[in-house]
Order: C-alpha cells, then structure tokens, then sequence
C-alpha cells in the first residue's frame, strides 16, 4: 500500500468511525433527553410526577446493564470475524431500537404495555451500544500509525459529544420552533427518534465502505484467534479489566448525568427557572466545548502520553464537581453556560485518551473483547443509574450538595485507577508483539522484562 493511499485510508477510518458513533451516541442521547423531559408524564404518569421521574431515569439505566452482553458478544465475533462487520449489526440494531420508539403507544392509550415496550427497546440500546465502542475504537487505533494512535482514537470519541450535540439540537428545535408547549409532550417527542433511520443509512453505507483492521487481517491469516475469546481474557487478564473499567466509571458518571440526563431536567425546574429550549440549547453549546477537549485531549496524548493526560484531565474535573451546581443554582442562563464550560474541559481531557489507552493494554488476539467490556463494565459502574442517583440525592437533601460530592467520589476512584497503569504508548499492537503486550501494563506487574525494549512513546 502506497503511502498516500494508507493516509487516504485513514481517513477514511476517521470519517467512519466518528459518523458511526455519532449516529449511536444520537440515538442513545436521544431517549437519555427525552427521559428528562417528557417520559415521565408519557410512560409512567401513574406513578406521580416525583416517582415517575426516577422511573424514568431508571429506565436509562437498565440499558448499561445489558452493554456487558453486547460487549460479551461483539466482543466474541470481533476478535473471531473482524471488527467491521460488528460495526455494521451494532449500527443497525441501534437504529432499529430507536426509530421503533418513535411509533411507540404511551400509557395514556396501550396502558401498562407501553412502558414494557419501551423498556424492551432501550435494552435493545444497550446491547447495541455495548458492542459499538470497542469496535469502532479499534478500527481507528489499529489502522493508525505508532505516532498518531490518540488523535485517531479521539475520532470515535468525538462521537460522544457530537451525538449530544446532534440530539440537544434536534430536540431543542422542536420544543422551540416545530412543536412547542403542549405539540411537543404530543407528538413533537417522536420526531427526533424517527429521524434516526436517516442517520443509520447514512452510517451503514460509510462503514461497509471501510477497510478491514490490518491487526485482525493478521490474525486471521495466522489463524490466531482464540476460540472462546471471553474466557481468555479473563483468564489472563480479569484484573487488567477491572482497572480498565475503573479508569472510565468517573468521567462516565459525570459525562452521562451532567450533559446527558440530570442536568436537562434539574435546570428546567422551577427552583432554577431555566425553560426547556434554553437548556437544550445550552446543553449543545457544552458538548461543542467537550468535542473540542477531547480531540485536545487524544492530541496531547501522542505528546505526553496517555496517562499524563488522563491525571490532568481527573484534576480539572475534579476542581469542577462543585462550582457546576454553584453556578447553575444561581439561575442565570449565562452562568449555566459558564458551568458547562469548566465542566466540559476536565471531560473532554479524561476522554479523549481512552480509545488509544485501552487498545494498547490489551493483546491483540483479545483486544476487541477486553475494551468492549471493560467500557460496559465502566459505563455501569459510572453512569447507569448516574441521572437516577443525582435526582434521588437531590429529592433527599433539598440541594446538589451531594450530587457533587457524588462525583468528587467517582472521579477520586477513575483518578487512583489510571494511577496504576503503566504507560505503554508506542507499544507495537500487532499480532508479531503478542509476547510483549501480554505483560506490563499494571505499574505493580513485575513481568516486565519482556517490555522494557519497547519504546514508552512514539513522538
């Protein structure tokens, strides 16, 4: 392959990669918004406004606790049939679950059987999501080269904030303009879920348009893969993915409750003043700011490494966990802005690190599986039930005061966690260094004479 054309490749990994989880983190913002806004009095009014809140929250978080299962499976295929084509099922499933939404009954008209409908669909979510990042993270980090591995790991990052942006706008234009006050809580709410068949062809066809990863190509020729790639990797790396899952739980927790669920619904309530579209609006403006942190992030990581990166990124999110409530509480829409600010720059940074973190921890013949479910395991210890815990601490104490010591204590634990891994950028993914990336990656793993000629960083 010339050179060119490896780079034109490249990019072309980086345009699909990031469209793909785009169109997944759409879709999944896209119910975790609308759970805060209108959810309640659709699917489970009977439960009062206060219950019925919580419920609905909760329904975001059943789906993390089904992400182990789509990363237990995609996890399996992948490093047995390659990553592309789980890229594409994930997609599919993701796109399916979400436009099927958008025709669901309320409870006003099906009863009971709407909100099992809907909780069946975001299970669906979940396990399509579960498989998703780790695919897409490695079809960017392994197509990349040694130098270059954080700036096109932070490409499927984008995905995160992008999608958040993509469904904050989608739906801060249709309570504003196409379907405000009552239009929207009456049919206003399924639009942006039906307009994600739109978005899964336009995914669909980029990424059937991909090369498959070189790693996996290798694999396959040598005819490596393991036959039960799961029990492999907990076989011989369990604690490896623990650390790994530990590592994400902080900024999960954070990301997913303060820019994707809590936040829409608090700052919209009578205590803070704010209405709806404004916070819509103000919500897409913070993941403007976090899109940016986190390629700043998967940039910076090729300099300094991606463990220096990630000990900035804890710390300014930690210095943030209190003034986001102090600000917001003051009920000024430009110190909401001001709050989403600070709080997305420590985001960004702990984020945009991850995808090249993660590949270079795990061997190659079971690389798919251990970053797809230490993601899952991450994202169920960190944000599942993020939204649900903040509203419960919130209805409990009268104040955020204990929603941020919430996320002092899980940004503490993501902090301690990356603390115990040893940096390896720069180490050779491929299967010819399977040897070499089976050990060092915990700072007390003392089998750590095979790495040692491995270069720490690439610049």
């Amino acid at each position: 392959m010339s050179t060119h054309s490896s780079k034109a490749n490249q990019r072309r990994v980086a345009f699909a990669t990031v469209i793909g989880t785009t169109v997944e983190w759409y879709d999944f913002f896209i119910y975790a918004t609308a759970a805060g806004l209108v959810f309640a009095q659709l699917f489970f009014e009977p439960a009062g406004a206060s219950i019925g809140l919580l419920l609905s929250f909760a329904s975001v978080g059943i789906s993390f606790l089904f992400r182990p299962l789509g990363a237990f499976l995609a996890g399996h295929y992948g490093d047995r049939i390659g990553r592309r084509a789980m890229l594409v099922l994930t997609l599919v499933l993701m796109g399916a679950a979400t436009t099927l939404i958008g025709f669901l009954p309320t409870y006003a008209t099906a009863g009971v059987i709407a909100p099992v409908m809907l909780l069946l669909l975001r299970i669906l979510q979940g396990i399509s999501a579960g498989g998703e990042w780790g695919g897409a993270v490695l079809m960017a980090v392994e197509h990349a080269p040694r130098d270059r591995r954080g700036r096109a790991g932070a490409f499927p990052q984008l995905g995160v904030p992008l999608g958040l942006l993509l469904a904050s706008g989608v739906t801060a234009l249709m309570t504003g303009v196409i379907s405000p006050g009552a239009a929207f809580l009456q049919w206003g709410w399924r639009v942006p879920f039906l307009l994600s068949i739109v978005l899964i062809a336009v995914g669909y066809f980029v990424r059937r348009a991909v090369d498959e990863s070189p790693v996996f190509q290798e694999i396959a020729a040598a005819k490596t893969q393991p036959k039960i790639p799961i029990v492999e990797l907990f076989r011989r790396h369990g604690l490896l993915v623990i650390i790994a899952a530990l590592i994400f739980a902080g900024n999960n927790a954070a990301g997913y409750m303060a820019t994707g669920g809590f936040i829409p619904s608090y700052a919209s309530t009578p205590a803070v003043g704010h209405g709806r579209t404004d916070v819509l609006v103000a919500i897409a403006y913070g993941s403007a700011v976090w899109l940016a942190f986190t390629y700043l992030a998967g940039y910076l990581s090729d300099r300094i490494g991606r463990k220096q990166t990630y000990l900035i990124g804890f710390g300014a999110q930690l210095l943030a966990c209190f003034p986001l409530f102090w600000l917001i509480n003051t009920g000024s829409l430009a110190m909401l802005y001001v709050a989403l600010t600070i709080f997305s720059f420590g985001l960004g940074l702990a984020y945009g690190p991850q995808a090249a973190l993660y590949s270079e921890m795990f061997p190659a013949s079971v690389r798919f599986s251990g970053v797809s479910i230490s993601y899952a395991l991450g994202a169920i210890l960190g944000g599942a039930f993020a939204p649900t815990i903040a509203t419960a601490l919130v209805q409990a104490t009268g104040g955020t005061e204990a929603v941020s010591l919430y996320l002092v204590g899980m940004t503490l634990v993501s902090l301690a966690a990356v603390s115990l891994v040893r940096d390896r950028s720069g180490m050779d993914l491929s299967i010819r260094n399977q040897a070499k990336q089976e050990v060092g990656a915990l700072m007390f793993d003392r089998r750590t004479a095979d790495v040692q000629n491995e270069p720490a960083r690439t610049y």
